[in-house]
């Protein structure tokens, strides 16, 4: 096979097993829960160490690279993330589960723009097209079929399994990526920004890590606001550190591009609604309903099967109504499509909540598509690498930050009771709160020209030629 579709396969392979086993654990949390003698709720934390973890390392990912070799840092990414997997499956309480999911998520911020890396440094341009397209298929695949496995192997064997299950797949890859993988790295590469990488790491985990302990019984409310003065003040310094460095990890000047900044930013407060759903709707299904983790799994892979059908038509719709269209009324579409899970109950007609699932992944995965390719439509190629950076970081807090609300708003809801368990009306709550956050972006779009994008959209670009953020389909879901 030719090296320039041998590679991307290659890389792709990786990502699945990345993307997949992202997806898995969201449908088995409340079996984890109950396993380890933990509340479900808490088992939040282990979404968002890893959501978080990919967030603080994936600046790091591109400078390794260049210094080390992209082969030397993916094959040491597969290893980081197979041990990661291996210590989640023997794990025996949360606190080890929590630090086992950031080292996975210290493997998988290496992995995903590393491997883009590779592609586009060893596929010649004209294949770079056909290259990239490689690279959607475990993106659209890991959402689909990551619920319905691990349901499966939640309800017949073990959640263990889930995470062994990456062992083989990992030793493949390694040795996949040591034959066929070329071992490219720059020559002249800029000092490393450590004290950015120090204050960033310690501001967005401070930050994110702060607000997901609100709730948590086991640390006084205090701490929790403690941990989150000093991820805010440490931001504080990060900024002023921008501002005086020539590279920094973080670039904030790109946020003075209009369309960067309401691809990121804006979308952004988009992906904070989003981000609850892959953490409430296995936890309504499986506690509010009583469904197995199967069954429950089953139901939920139909957000990702509506969004593989969107990739089929975003170009022509944004080709046809232009980006600042599409993403003011498709914000208002998808976020309705979120608050709809106020009203699922137990005795709905499943093809009904399908339905629902289905056509809300569809429209939730255009936005996604669409602030994405916006997002690096003004961009300069120079800066192309640092952007990717930036957003990519940009969504994983905002994702992490989704899970935490959510989980804070069914903490909420259960003490108010005063029961300590979770009625069905909790999540009815959380589903319009995480809606309401989500809606919230539209201002952000409506402030963009009306031709915002427009040479992109002549351009007939599909979702596959432009940059996507590490992940952006674990969050359709």
């Amino acid at each position: 096979m030719r090296s320039e579709r041998l590679v991307p396969l290659i890389v792709a392979c990786a990502l699945f097993m990345e993307q997949l086993d992202s997806t898995v654990i969201a449908t088995s949390l409340p079996a984890i829960a109950a396993d380890l003698n933990e509340d479900p709720i808490a088992l939040k934390l282990a979404l968002t160490s890893y959501l978080l973890s990919l967030a603080v390392f994936i600046p790091a990912s591109g400078w390794f690279a260049d210094r080390f070799g992209s082969r030397t840092v993916f094959r040491a990414a597969i290893v980081i993330f197979s041990a990661g997997s291996l210590l989640c499956g023997l794990a025996q309480a949360l606190p080890d589960f929590v630090a086992y999911r950031i080292l996975q998520g210290m493997g998988g911020a290496m992995m995903v723009p590393v491997g883009r890396l590779v592609i586009l440094r060893t596929v010649p341009k004209e294949e770079l097209v056909s290259a990239l397209a490689w690279l959607t298929i475990p993106a659209l695949l890991g959402p689909v079929i990551g619920p319905p496995l691990g349901g499966f192997i939640t309800t017949y064997f073990d959640w263990r399994y889930i995470f062994f299950l990456n062992l083989p797949i990992g030793l493949l890859g390694f040795v996949l990526v040591s034959r066929f993988i070329p071992d490219i790295r720059e020559p002249n590469v800029p000092p490393f920004d450590i004290k950015g990488m120090m204050l960033s790491g310690l501001g967005l985990a401070g930050l994110v890590f702060g607000f997901a302990l609100l709730g948590q019984h086991a640390v006084a409310p205090s701490i929790a606001f403690a941990v989150i003065g000093v991820g805010a003040v440490s931001m504080g310094f990060y900024v002023r550190h921008a501002r005086r460095t020539i590279k920094p990890i973080l670039d904030l000047a790109l946020l003075k591009i209009p369309t960067f900044f309401a691809g990121v930013v804006g979308a952004s407060l988009f992906r904070v609604g989003i981000g609850a759903l892959p953490f409430l709707l296995p936890l309504l299904l499986q506690l509010g309903f009583g469904l197995s983790p199967f069954a429950s799994g089953m139901i939920t892979f139909a957000s990702a099967a509506g969004a593989m059908t969107m990739k089929f038509t975003a170009a022509p719709i944004i080709r046809t109504f232009g980006f600042r269209r599409v993403l003011v009324v498709n914000c208002v579409i998808a976020a309705a499509f979120i608050a709809v899970g106020a009203l699922f109950r137990p005795d709905m007609p499943y093809l009904l909540l399908i339905g629902a699932l289905l056509l809300g992944g569809f429209f939730r995965s255009l936005q996604f598509t669409s602030t994405n390719a916006l997002s690096y439509a003004d961009i300069p190629s120079e800066a192309m690498s640092r952007a990717t950076s930036f957003a990519s970081v940009a969504q994983q807090v905002s994702i992490s930050t989704g899970v935490a609300v959510a989980a804070l708003v069914l903490d909420l809801m259960r003490g108010w009771r005063g029961d300590g368990t979770i009625a069905l009306g909790d999540f009815s709550v959380a589903f319009l709160v995480v809606a309401g956050i989500a809606v919230c972006s539209v201002f952000f779009f409506l402030r963009l020209p009306a031709d915002a994008g427009a040479e992109l959209a002549r351009r007939r670009v599909k979702p596959a030629q432009v940059p996507a953020p590490a992940g952006e389909m674990g969050s359709a879901g």
